[in-house]
């Protein structure tokens, strides 16, 4: 069997590139150098397109996503401030910096290599925060989180957000914490009170160190303590209703048989659990509400009347306590327990509005006024109604009142939320890691404590670090500080 080989196929490429360049030039026919060169005009056609798209690829200008944008001199001091960012900005893992220096840089580096930079690091890192002065912490935040089972130790200063403690234990007892707190207070800590939860531990290692130092109760665990009550007797009651319905419908089906008598008694024992369950359950929403909104809401009334309305409602739990005495019971013991400590934060913002009436020579009641506006959003008429009538009461000294009050009132902490921010953020940190140990801990805390903020609720706060805001002094990059050499500089 013989095979026929088309004229087309034998031609090669010089002869092709030829045979295009005529067809592209236009030098001859189509018709003309198909007939020349024995081939169909398509295939003509076919390298003429080809030699078209060859010149157009050559020929085209470079995009500006594929031209160099700058350039970087990639030197050894560079490479390792890549591999502490990759960890502590980037949450990397030791293999995850491994990994992207190989696919990225191709650079290789070892896990040792990465485990002993980050020991370097951690010794500067030690020396910097123990040498920390401070003295200028006024109000203390602590707490304790928990990394697979052992506590961790925690405190924030709660103006600047610097944390000044950050150290897992094997205990939190009252002897680890006082441990911890007699060497703070050789730094200097001495603030004017603290603010933490009911840890037992925590707070009887606080009175080991200072005895008559104040400790200030948290709001928001007990605020979220009485929601849950609510939310889980809202749920008891809608339970309850639908058990009500169905028997009303089972009832429905006996009547229809003339058997109604057998489910009467159920029926109504059914109506009178689902009343009294809904009854309990929008009683205990609306303390809850008043406890919140009226009690321990920071623009409110003054400590004497914010007591008297603790105690209604704690009476008023201790009421209805017999209708679900192991959920409402809990809640009563601990509002009843840690009275004091909760409202703690009125009697500070008490003095402070004292002290503002006495300077500005205003009216106590005028200067309180002014504090309940605020539980008003200044986006309503109600709120610039109330702002009018205390300016005309108050004269040119609204506005300095007014700035004061505010200025009180942001430096008049009631819970340790800055605690729980940051153990949000450690989370991410933590979740690499199965074992936290203190040195990991030290370089974690100092990174913290001198990363600038890239965005906050508080003006103030962005593009500075805590320790910028707990000194006022400014600081070099986290990294030259650490002795990794200056950053390169920035390109706008």
């Amino acid at each position: 069997m013989t095979t026929t080989t088309c004229p087309a196929a034998k031609l090669r490429s010089a002869q092709r590139i030829k045979l295009a360049i005529q067809a592209l030039a236009g030098a001859a026919n189509v018709s003309d150098l198909a007939a020349e060169n024995e081939v169909s005009r398509k295939f003509v056609y076919q390298q003429r397109n080809k030699a078209q798209v060859a010149l157009d690829f050559a020929f085209a200008q470079t995009s500006d996503g594929d031209s160099a944008l700058f350039s970087l001199p990639v030197t050894k001091e560079w490479l390792q401030q890549l591999v502490l960012s990759l960890t502590l900005i980037c949450h990397s893992s030791y293999r995850g910096v491994q990994e992207f220096m190989r696919d990225m840089l191709g650079v290789s580096i070892s896990l040792g290599g990465v485990h002993n930079l980050h020991q370097l690091a951690i010794q500067r890192a030690r020396d910097i925060s123990q040498a920390q002065d401070l003295s200028c912490i006024r109000v203390g935040m602590h707490d304790e989180i928990f990394h697979c089972n052992a506590p961790v130790l925690v405190g924030v200063d709660a103006r600047s957000t610097y944390c000044y403690l950050l150290a897992t234990e094997e205990h939190r007892d009252a002897q680890t914490w006082a441990i911890h707190l007699l060497y703070l207070q050789a730094s200097g800590f001495n603030p004017e009170y603290l603010i933490a939860d009911q840890g037992t531990g925590l707070r009887a290692g606080q009175t080991i160190v200072w005895v008559d130092k104040p400790c200030h109760g948290d709001v928001f665990h007990i605020v979220k303590q009485c929601e849950d009550l609510s939310n889980v007797l809202a749920s008891v009651a809608k339970g309850a209703a639908t058990r009500c319905q169905e028997v009303e419908a089972r009832m429905e089906a006996a009547r229809k048989h003339g058997s109604g008598n057998a489910v009467s008694l159920q029926l109504g024992m059914a109506r009178q659990a689902s009343a009294q369950s809904a009854h309990l359950a929008k009683d205990i929403k609306t303390l809850t509400g008043w406890l919140r909104q009226d009690v321990l809401e920071l623009a409110g009334p003054a400590l004497a009347t914010r007591l008297e309305l603790f105690d209604f409602v704690v009476a008023e739990l201790l009421a209805r306590e017999h209708l679900d005495k192991k959920r409402i019971g809990k809640v009563r013991v601990a509002l009843q327990n840690q009275r004091n400590d909760l409202l703690a934060f009125a009697g500070v913002l008490d003095r402070k509005l004292e002290s503002i009436a006495q300077d500005n020579d205003v009216c106590m009641y005028l200067v309180r006024q002014a504090c309940v506006l605020q539980r008003k959003p200044t986006t309503s008429s109600l709120y610039w109604q109330g702002w009018c009538r205390l300016c005309s009461e108050m004269g040119d000294k609204c506005h300095v009142v007014f700035e004061s009050v505010m200025q009180a009132m942001a430096e008049t902490p009631r819970c340790s939320s800055m605690v729980e921010n940051l153990n949000s953020r450690l989370r991410n940190y933590f979740t690499l890691r199965r074992q936290l140990g203190g040195e990991y801990l030290s370089l974690l805390q100092f990174f913290l404590n001198h990363r600038t903020f890239l965005r906050s609720r508080v003006p103030e706060r962005v593009g500075k670090s805590p320790k910028q805001l707990m000194t006022g002094c400014e600081h070099p990059h986290w990294l030259t500080m650490l002795g990794f050499g200056p950053l390169q500089p920035q390109r706008s």
